[in-house]
């Protein structure tokens, strides 16, 4: 079947002899080069083709006014809110930014339908009057501040056309009633052209005007694509065609071209309900799969934010693709890069630190970090990022960031080092930002090259303006601003618009007909759109003053849908099965239209394969090179941690003590529990250290107790380094480790004072010995660190210090086969390889020995001892030379397992933490 355009320039070649001077106008740029084609296959003889234009073009024309940026009309309005309004009233750019264009969209309206503006803002403030506002005999400030912005608004609107019309220049809405303006003059000089519009449905008030006087003086002739449906009243997508050729006078004596009401006879229509989005794209990636070219197909986003799923779900076979639509700019991973700049900037005034010149470090971290930055130089970014973590600094100035790095180096890290000189003067954070552009031009390719280029064009538009007009003045607005742009702007795709796929949105379709039709989010709210209009003129307004309300909209989306499937052979309906939270977004009423006069489509609900997978636990076998990296690790000493370390997840053992892979250092701004844990051990060693090989006597636990706050203010600053500890969550901390270290002291106190001999024997003591084991031919050795080493009335005994909470539990066993089972029985283990490697390096038996754990969240439960006893109120804390057999043999048994090759390491899945 012969598409619209074709049927459309066969006509106009039989009537004229000469298309020369014939002017081409179409609703949308793409349809222009479908247009442009259709031409030159259809053309014969060679002549030059006749001039084709957008509307939007054509209407600039015939105004003489160029259409303005809508980032220099926002800067232009801002002037002209500036110029009229008492200083007293005036908002900040970034406030004014937020409404100015919702005002703007309403002002573009206005002048669409040609609406008298005067009458319009005097009818809206009597509306507003009218509202419960003013039924209080003395309205507050905030109604008469409401009231007054609807009086200004005329004001504005006013001010800002007579200064855009002397520039020659307008937004879309001035251009149109500029050109109504400038009807009469363009037909007296273009008599001998022949305008050919063709493809349009819903016109605006001047169109309609436009295009009368055009076909009324014979300069023009009009193709409309309809057939006999949309000429029932009841069918909502004829509503303008039926209106057009009741009313116009043209209509009257010349034909209506052209009501088509050829039928395809074979037309495959398939609706298909799909969960979520992401179904919806997958699966028209999957019946672009199947087709076996291309070529007149069509994939329709209705929701064109999609866009970015689309691209990344389109299957290998599309080898051609057009995309009308632009790439949001807040969707490029370069956005991310300006927006963590703004964000250390604004955070330094966040934090008042613009007087030191001091950075947060988590976001001068999250910026060196970036991608995009380390194309640069990343070996010195990351080494920089290193050292900052390794100093544990939590506002970092630029020296800081400087003396990280050699003087050689700094020179080469030049231009990422100026950005940290913030200035207060927004025009050279905007220069730093589009000199930064420039300089990794360089470092990327592809794609990441327009992406930048983009963002260049972005920060020299906003250079350029704010030289200008000077309306962005500090930080914050500027941030709002861009964070504003990226959500409009877009980055437009350079691609062969008559090969492969096209895959365009909803307005795109215009006038074009495809054979094979892909439509995506067929759902109310999306199509057609939602009744909320971002707008300051109600309902009631709008329909008095003629102007379009959501239900022309509805009527213009239901005519786009019906004529896109007109001349489809098939046609792929895909709408979200999962409505919202509140029921709406069901699937369109237009599906339903379509069920009831075709009740023989086919329906599918389709749903994503669930593959189950099965989760394999990650297995690592031992190799000769494992076995002797092990024999290393072993020979050179193995600790009680490590061991817990195994039990725990012999992954985590593989991955220390064989890859010897090590946590990352990490900036501390709340002080760690390890951190925590290191203070209190080294506080208590030096309190202690005095009194190695003597009794420790009531008065010493007094000088002890006037000692803590120094020590504990000395060992914060060794190991949280530069961390502030005055103020804040660190500020509680470091008052809980006081409270512990002086409630043990108060224990140790009263120990002493009821007339019990303690005796400190060893502090911090490094234990080592060597375990026989049978079958093993070298030497299995064991080392560790034990806290303390005391003897309490006769009895010694070994001491962990825990800053955690331990109980009593975990060290009750009288089977030692449970510690290779549970990990909760580790610390039992440690305080266990403790005793064992203290008794072996006595020449003697000790008479008495228990060991065990001081928990520092459990101090009421004193000194909590291994405990053997069978009874589960039992107590039995004696630390026998036959228990440390008994616990050894259970160890070896450990040892041998991780030295076994034919055991590999593997994953514990019920890990405990």
């Amino acid at each position: 079947m012969d598409s619209f355009i074709s049927k459309v320039v066969k006509d106009v070649i039989s009537k004229n002899t000469t298309i020369k001077n014939c002017v081409f106008v179409l609703p949308s740029q793409r349809a222009c080069v479908f247009l442009k084609k259709e031409l030159v296959d259809s053309t014969v003889s060679s002549t030059f083709l006749p001039k084709i234009i957008s509307i939007e073009n054509y209407i600039q024309e015939l105004a003489e006014v160029n259409l303005i940026d809508t980032t220099q009309l926002l800067f232009e309005f801002y002037s002209i809110y500036k110029e009229n309004l008492k200083q007293d009233l005036i908002e900040p750019f970034e406030t004014f930014s937020q409404w100015a264009t919702i005002a703007l969209h309403d002002f573009n309206e206005i002048d669409s339908y040609l609406v008298n503006s005067k009458d319009l803002f005097s009818n809206l403030k009597d509306v507003k009057k009218i509202e419960y506002w003013f039924q209080d005999k003395t309205p507050s400030k905030l109604a008469v501040n409401y009231l007054q912005f609807f009086e200004h608004l005329n004001t504005l609107y006013n001010s800002l056309y007579k200064k855009l019309k002397k520039n020659k220049f307008g937004y879309q809405g001035l251009i149109y009633r500029e050109a109504v303006a400038n009807l009469e003059r363009y037909i007296v000089n273009n008599k001998d052209k022949h305008v050919v519009l063709i493809g349009f449905n819903a016109l605006n008030k001047a169109e309609e005007i436009i295009f009368q006087e055009l076909l009324n003086n014979k300069l023009a002739s009009i193709y409309w694509d309809s057939n006999p449906s949309l000429f029932e009243n009841t069918n909502e997508a004829g509503v303008f065609l039926r209106k057009y050729k009741k009313e116009w006078a043209y209509y009257k004596t010349a034909p209506f071209l052209w009501i088509d009401d050829t039928v395809l006879e074979e037309k495959n229509i398939e609706f298909i309900g799909a969960p979520k989005n992401i179904t919806q794209i997958k699966y028209a990636g999957e019946l672009l799969s199947k087709l076996e070219n291309h070529k007149n197909t069509a994939l329709v986003l209705a929701d064109e934010n999609l866009l970015a799923l689309a691209l990344n779900s389109l299957p290998n076979s599309v080898k051609n693709i057009n995309i009308t639509m632009g790439y949001p700019l807040k969707d490029i991973p370069f956005s991310n890069l300006f927006e963590k700049l703004f964000k250390l900037y604004l955070n330094q005034q966040k934090f008042n630190k613009q007087a030191q010149l001091q950075f947060y470090y988590k976001d001068v971290l999250n910026f060196l970090n970036d991608p995009f930055l380390n194309k640069l130089h990343g070996e010195l970014l990351q080494k920089i990022i290193a050292k900052l973590k390794s100093e544990n600094t939590i506002f970092l100035s630029k020296k800081m960031i400087e003396n990280c790095v050699s003087t050689a180096e700094k020179e080469q890290l030049k231009e990422v080092l100026l950005l940290f000189d913030l200035s207060t003067d927004v025009n050279t954070v905007i220069k730093q930002c589009s000199n930064l552009t420039t300089v990794l031009k360089n470092y990327v390719d592809g794609v990441d090259k327009e992406y930048l280029y983009r963002f260049y064009t972005v920060f020299k538009q906003l250079e350029t303006l704010n030289k200008s007009y000077n309306h962005i003045s500090n930080l914050k607005t500027l941030t709002q601003f861009y964070n504003q742009l990226l959500s409009n702007e877009k980055l437009s795709f350079q691609g062969e618009p008559l090969k492969g796929l096209q895959l365009m949105g909803m307005l795109e379709t215009r006038a074009l007909d495809f054979e094979t039709i892909i439509v995506t989010s067929v759902n109310e709210g999306v199509l057609p759109g939602s009744k909320n209009e971002n707008s300051f003129l109600p309902f009631d307004v709008k329909k008095y003053f003629k102007m379009p309300t959501y239900q022309e909209k509805d009527a213009i989306f239901s005519y786009h849908f019906q004529h896109l499937l007109q001349r489809a052979k098939n046609v792929y309906l895909i709408y979200n099965t999962e409505t919202d939270g509140y029921g709406a977004g069901e699937k369109s009423r237009f599906l339903t239209q379509l069920e009831i006069n075709n009740p023989t489509i086919k329906n599918t609900i389709i749903n994503p394969k669930v593959q189950k997978n099965e989760e394999i636990l990650l297995q690592v076998e031992k190799t000769p090179e494992v076995i002797e990296k092990l024999k290393t690790v072993f020979e050179k000493g193995i600790s009680p941690s490590a061991l817990a370390t195994y039990i725990y997840n012999p992954i985590s053992f593989y991955e220390q003590k064989v890859l010897e892979i090590r946590d990352d250092d990490e900036v501390e701004e709340t002080i760690a529990a390890n951190t925590m844990g290191s203070v209190i051990h080294d506080v208590l060693e030096q309190l202690y250290t005095p009194f190695i090989g003597a009794f420790v006597l009531k008065e010493n636990i007094v000088q002890m107790q006037q000692k803590i706050e120094t020590l504990l203010i000395k060992f914060f600053e060794k190991h949280y380094k530069k961390g502030n500890i005055e103020t804040g969550k660190n500020k509680l901390i470091f008052e809980v480790c006081k409270n512990h270290i002086n409630r043990f002291l108060k224990q140790e106190l009263q120990l002493v004072t009821k007339g019990n001999r303690l005796k400190i024997i060893a502090l911090e003591a490094k234990l080592n010995c060597e375990i026989p084991i049978e079958g093993i031919d070298f030497p299995i050795n064991l080392r560790g660190i034990v806290d303390r080493i005391d003897e309490l009335n006769g009895c010694t005994r070994i001491i962990d210090y825990k800053t955690g909470k331990v109980e009593a539990r975990q060290l009750k066993m009288h089977d030692f086969s449970v510690i290779s089972e549970d990990y909760k029985y580790t610390k039992a283990m440690q305080v266990m390889l403790y005793s064992y490697m203290y008794t072996s390096n006595l020449q003697t038996n000790l008479a008495e020995l228990e060991s065990g754990i001081i928990s520092f969240k459990n101090l009421n439960a004193g000194f909590l001892k291994m405990n053997f006893s069978e009874k589960s109120r039992g107590a039995d804390t004696l630390v026998s030379e036959e228990r440390i057999q008994e616990f050894m043999d259970e160890t070896k048994n450990i040892i041998r397992e991780i030295l076994n090759s034919e055991i590999p390491f593997i994953q514990n899945q019920d890990l405990p933490f």
